[in-house]
Parts: C-alpha cells; structure tokens; sequence
C-alpha cells in the first residue's frame, strides 16, 4: 500500500489518544464519555451504506444539495421551478400581443388566465418557498437513485430517459411522481421549521398533555401542514383541472409521496429537571428522514396496483376485480413497465452494459439478475481508502490515504 498525504477534518486540542488501527477497531475502543466526538468521526469516515442510521444517512443526503440560492441543482426528475419560468415566458409572449386583442375582451391580469395567474403570483410573492421546492426535488432525485442503485431502471435525471418514463404510467413514474412530492413537502417543511422562510411558522398548534399525562406538547414542531399544502400548490396545480385516467393516477401518487411524509411524523421529547431528572418532559412532532421516505415509497413501489378507468369516466378502479381498490398511501399505475435489460431509445432505457454489479451476491445486485444473463467482466483496480486513522481528544481525526487493488465487475 502506498501512503498519502495525512487528512484532518476538525482542529481540537487536548490529549492526544493514538491508535494505528482501522476506523472500525478505532471507534470501538472509544469509551462513553467520547461519544460526541465518535459521533463526528463517523459522519465523516462512513457512508450511510457502510454503517447504517437515519440521521447520519439524512445528514449526508442533505449535505449533498447546493447551498442555499446557488440554483446549480443538476438534472431533477421533476422541476417544480419549471412551472415559473412557463409562467414569466407566457406573460412576455401577452404582452407583446396586446396590440392584438379583440375590443371587448376581458384582458385582466396581462392576458393571463386564471390558472396561469394563480401560478405567476406564486413564484412572485413566495420565491423562497419556490427555491426550497427544488431542492426537494433535487433530494428526490437523490434519493431515487439510491432506492433503485441495484435494479435494472436507476433512476437517471437525464433528459433523454425521464422524459420517456413519465411519458406513461408505470410503477417507475408512480415513484418519480411519488418522491418528487415527498421531497418538495419534507424540504419546505424543513425550512419553515428551521426560520429559513419568512411568514412559515414552525407549529405551536398541538398544546396540552398525553393522555396518560406522562409528556405535554411543546418546543415548536415541524409545520408539516404547510409543506403539504404549498407542495399541493406547486405540483398539482396544472395537472387537478383535468379529470382523464392519466391525470387521476398523477394526482393519486403525487398524495401518497405528500402523505409518507405527512403520516410518518415522529414524536421527540426532552426531559427537563434537575441534575438530569426527567420531572417534566416536552414533546413535539418532527419529520422522518428522507432516507425513511424513501424507504416507505419503495414499498409501495414493489406493492403497486393496477389501475384502469371507472365506468364513469371520472375514477379509476383495480384491473383485478378481486383485489381491494388501492388506499391513499398506495401507488397506481396503468402502463406494465418496459424491459430495462436493453438500452432503448423509445423507452428511456439505458440498458444495464457497463454497471457494476456484486459477483457474489444472489440479490438483486447481483450479476446474475443485474445483468440479464449476459453475464460480466471482472477486473482489478486501484482504489483509494482512508487507513491508519488516529484519534486525538478532542476532536481531531486523522488518516492516511493508502491505495488498494480491489475486485470490480460489470456487466458485460
């Protein structure tokens, strides 16, 4: 192995506690009253795959979006800003057509309608609201491709593909649709919580006791209802005017994204006393983490139902008459999804030539099952990793950086 150059993430003072070892055993022989520092270390040395827990899992995620007003989001499965920037461009194209209108004609609001209207004053008055909206979209879209990392359809934000996926209804868009919504309501739930939106509140409205009186609500909760609402707004704006199976089953996804973030709140509570004593303990609701969203919607995923439209033109009913009609929470689909074995232009599939796979795994990351029995190419390469890490009280960590051959296959 060969050694890199010493890597340092915080600077702390105190008595140094060296340990030529890996991260793992070095963690290990911190005793209780480090754990803070520990904590810090392992936020920083191990991805949530590696070493598994929501709040590290969701802190990572987070740290992967733009700062705030920086817009350089990427690709995103769904843009909610998308709806402003018709908007602007519609109202330009009215009023350079102004001279053209009959006399007569009700010309209120520079030619916009009433739709068009409503989404322009949204995106005028609450921008930030507008911002925060893209970045939900944008922790969807990660999100995404970190569910569907190991299928044959990964999720990918490019143009070429996604525009062909949500071009039908299948269980594939049933999720983008599903996530999109969720990530836009947790992200300005989120900010509203957190101070970061003027006039959005975090919520005071839940007062009183347990019913067994054991906790009272307090602190200031996470305005969930406000997310919901401004991502109702946002999302299902253009789409509720229309009432054709397609718009239905979009609407139906895009209440079950809203509603895994919506009824999965948390209860967190605090103790309060002396010395450490919990004489009074205050409670108040918090959002899951969006790795738990993500989760959620996966499972409604491999569980969704199929649909065709009511006898009356206005609902959608199951394809099977035998099975129960799906719940709000559930995802619906129309379409039976295409075979993402092959890339193809028409469908919006890349294909599964060239990924990674695990060679030893009979799961669906495997190369048997990842690669639709074409088999894979397996070949060494070098890879980087942090080694030799040493931990100095408090709080600095220390690593070397050591070069390994590591075994990669792909398919072929």
């Amino acid at each position: 192995m060969r050694k890199g150059k010493e890597k340092s993430w915080f600077g702390g003072l105190g008595k140094n506690k060296n340990k030529n070892d890996s991260p793992l055993e070095l963690i290990n022989d911190i005793n209780t009253s480090e754990w803070k520092c520990s904590h810090i270390f392992l936020r920083q040395m191990f991805t949530p795959e590696t070493i598994y827990d929501p709040e590290l899992a969701q802190e990572r995620s987070e740290r992967e979006l733009p700062q705030k007003g920086t817009e350089q989001f990427g690709h995103l499965l769904v843009d909610p800003s998308r709806i402003c920037r018709k908007g602007r461009k519609f109202q330009e194209n009215s009023k350079r057509s102004m001279n053209f209108i009959v006399p007569g004609k009700n010309v209120e609001g520079g030619g916009l309608g009433r739709h068009r209207r409503k989404v322009h004053s949204f995106c005028t008055k609450e921008p930030e609201i507008m911002q925060e909206a893209t970045r939900g979209a944008h922790l969807a879209t990660l999100e995404c491709q970190f569910q569907f990392r190991n299928r044959h359809w990964n999720c990918s934000a490019l143009p070429r593909s996604i525009r062909r996926i949500l071009s039908r209804d299948t269980r594939e868009a049933a999720f983008v649709y599903a996530i999109t919504t969720a990530g836009v309501t947790y992200a300005v739930t989120k900010a509203c919580s957190s101070g970061q939106v003027a006039d959005c509140p975090c919520d005071r409205t839940l007062t009183g006791k347990s019913s067994d009186g054991s906790w009272e609500w307090g602190g200031c909760g996470d305005n969930v209802h406000i997310g919901y609402k401004r991502s109702k707004d946002i999302l299902d704006i253009k789409i509720k005017r229309r009432s054709d199976i397609r718009s239905l089953i979009i609407l139906h996804n895009n209440e079950a994204g809203r509603l895994a973030v919506k009824e999965n709140m948390r209860l967190v509570c605090k103790c309060h006393g002396l010395s450490g004593s919990c004489t009074l303990k205050t409670c108040w609701q918090k959002v899951p983490t969006f790795r738990e969203i993500g989760e959620t919607l996966k499972i409604r995923f491999d569980g969704a139902a199929k649909v065709i439209p009511g006898n009356d033109g206005k609902s959608v009913i199951p394809a099977v008459p035998t099975i129960k009609p799906a719940e709000k929470e559930d995802l619906i689909y129309f379409d039976e999804s295409q075979d993402f074995c092959k890339s193809n232009k028409k469908t919006g599939s890349f294909g599964t030539h060239g990924r990674q796979c695990n060679s030893s795994s009979i799961g669906v990351d495997g190369c048997d099952l990842l690669c639709c029995g074409r088999g894979y190419v397996s070949k060494m390469v070098k890879v980087k990793e942090y080694c030799r890490c040493k931990f100095q009280w408090c709080c600095e960590v220390t690593c070397d950086t050591c070069t390994k051959r590591k075994t990669v296959s792909t398919c072929r």
